[in-house]
This record gives structure tokens, sequence and C-alpha cells, in this order.
């Protein structure tokens, strides 16, 4: 008779704990940021989004809450203050910033938080949280595109989209700080290389935290 005991299959968890990540997407106005943030959500349900706070007016369809908390410059600069806030920065005269709480939290529990972002709220993040930080930049396939998305998007004035497009040639200029980077010529591709950064470094040792208790676990049965 074959002993049952022998036989039975080691029992190990099925998810090795790890440390969450803060991913930030960095792109001009248009590259396409956005858009690929909205489907790397509806993708993984391991990544949800960090809402801002942010100075700025309310656009059509926006939710507070769900897209931005819409607070007066009082309040944020409060916030600031504080330190309340991961990163903050003034962008086309309006003050943005990341809620610190919400973000640690999910990290501890294993959760990954995406940041749609611009360069100086991404250099802020890696100076107090570089080993959770990996960060790509969206690059346009070219300036004739850039203006193309800017306009066919319907949200902004044609002065508000020279502003933007002058603003691009700056916010480019910081391609190297940033960990990887895309040229978004097409979404469903661009997606899919941002899902095969996720999925490399959710695989990093030191995020891993909870590896040397399975690899003890490993050996005591050998």
């Amino acid at each position: 008779m074959t002993d049952a005991t022998a036989t039975a299959p080691e029992q190990f968890p099925d998810d090795i704990h790890r440390r969450g990540l803060m991913l930030v997407l960095s792109s001009p106005s248009g590259a396409g940021k956005t858009t690929i943030s909205r489907r790397m959500l509806e993708l993984d349900g391991n990544l949800s989004m960090s809402v801002s706070v942010t100075t700025r007016s309310k656009r059509p369809g926006e939710v507070h809450g769900r897209d931005y908390f819409f607070i007066d410059p009082t309040e944020f600069n409060l916030m600031v203050n504080r330190r309340e806030l991961l990163e903050h920065a003034k962008v086309f005269g309006n003050y943005y910033g990341t809620p610190k709480s919400a973000v640690e939290n999910a990290l501890k529990a294993g959760k990954d938080v995406l940041f749609d972002i611009d360069w100086q709220g991404t250099q802020q993040l890696s100076e107090s949280a570089r080993d959770d930080l990996v960060s790509i930049f969206i690059l346009p396939p070219g300036a004739r595109e850039l203006e193309r998305r800017l306009t066919t998007r319907a949200q902004d004035s044609a002065e508000e989209i020279a502003r933007r497009m002058a603003k691009a040639n700056d916010e480019m200029s910081h391609w190297f700080e940033y960990d990887y980077v895309i040229v978004n010529r097409d979404v469903d591709r661009s997606v899919e290389q941002v899902r095969a950064i996720l999925t490399a470094e959710r695989l990093k040792r030191r995020r891993q935290v909870g590896l040397a208790e399975f690899v003890r676990g490993l050996q005591s049965g050998l």
C-alpha cells in the first residue's frame, strides 16, 4: 500500500508576497499616456490609479474623486505644508500633487499604483522612493501627429494647443531620466510593451519580500 503522506504534494502559497511598485507614465500632452493608462487599468486587476489633487477646473466629463480631487489653492498649500503629498508640481499654471497615505498603504499590501504625472513629479518620486519606482516616458511618433492628436481630442482651445506644443519640446528633453522609453506609434503595441515591463519589474528579487521565507520552506523539505 502506498503511503499517502509520502506522495501528497507539498503545499506552498500560490503567491509569494511582494511589495507593490509605483508605475509612472509621463509624456507630452497628446502623446498617449492617458489612453495607455486606461487600457492598463482595464487589463490588470492588481493595478490601481493614483488620484491626484489639483487646483485646475474640471473638464467636461471629469468626476471629483475619480479623475482628480479638485481643491482650491489654499487647501493645496496646506497639504504641502503638512507633508501629505509624495510629489507636487505646477503645470500650465495649475498645481498637481499625489496624496501620500493611499499610495503607501497600497504598496505595503502588494498592490501596484499607476501614476500619470510629468517629469517634475517623477523627479520628486525618484528622490524620495527610488526603489519603489518604475518610470516610462511615452514619445509621440512625430510633431505633426502630436498636434493632430491634441486637435482631434477637442478638449482645448487653439491657444491652449499652441501652448502645449511649445511646452512639448521641454518635456521631451527629460526622456533620458526615465527607466524605459516607448514611442507610441500604435496604442495596442505600446500597451503590450508596458505590460511586459510591469511583469519583469514585479519579478525583481528586491520586491518579492516573501521570497526568503518561501526558499526556507523549499530547503526544509530537502
